[in-house]
């Protein structure tokens, strides 16, 4: 079983983040499961939410506390939120963020920080990162498919929002091909 944390801020899309990750590998005939936590729910309040594969059925459902991947849509909850706790010996970190993050741990990490926030402005227009670091996960871990990816976005949102956020994510994808 792969599993994935997420952290954020309430607005980021945190919780559809998990979503679409759960239909990408429900869509590639995997066993998936998402869910939030959150406290308060309001735009800017810390957010987690959680993502399981496997290939076999999924009986589990506490929250992730040694996740195979985070994904942090805020770097300022890294701190706060002890983000990279129980992450496992080689596992993926996945970090919003245009600039390097410098990360001391004890473990060997596979560290990946794209500017996804700056690549959803551009192509979505608003400053929401989900999907750009869906496609982003896709390359980093190949989990998932970059074409299962697209079609979550396509049954998550319609129209022009979807194609904007198909285009950020193949974007987003193809950066990190090229940046490891």
């Amino acid at each position: 079983m792969f599993q994935v944390r997420l952290h954020g801020r309430g607005g980021q899309g945190v919780v559809t983040a998990a979503e679409m990750l759960s239909i990408s590998a429900f869509l590639e005939g995997k066993h998936a499961q998402a869910f939030p936590s959150f406290g308060s729910e309001r735009m800017g309040a810390p957010v987690q939410a959680f993502c399981r594969i496997s290939e076999n059925e999924i009986r589990s459902r506490e929250p992730i506390m040694n996740p195979d991947a985070v994904i942090i849509l805020d770097r300022t909850v890294i701190e706060p939120a002890n983000a990279f706790s129980g992450l496992k010996e080689n596992g993926y970190a996945l970090i919003n963020s245009s600039t390097k993050i410098n990360v001391s741990l004890s473990k060997s990490l596979k560290i990946k920080c794209i500017g996804a926030t700056e690549i959803a402005l551009d192509l979505v227009g608003r400053p929401i990162p989900n999907a750009v670091l869906l496609g982003s996960f896709s390359a980093l871990t190949n989990i998932i498919k970059i074409d299962s990816v697209i079609k979550a976005i396509n049954t998550k949102f319609s129209g022009s929002i979807a194609e904007k956020n198909v285009k950020a994510a193949q974007i987003a994808y193809e950066q990190t091909l090229g940046g490891m």
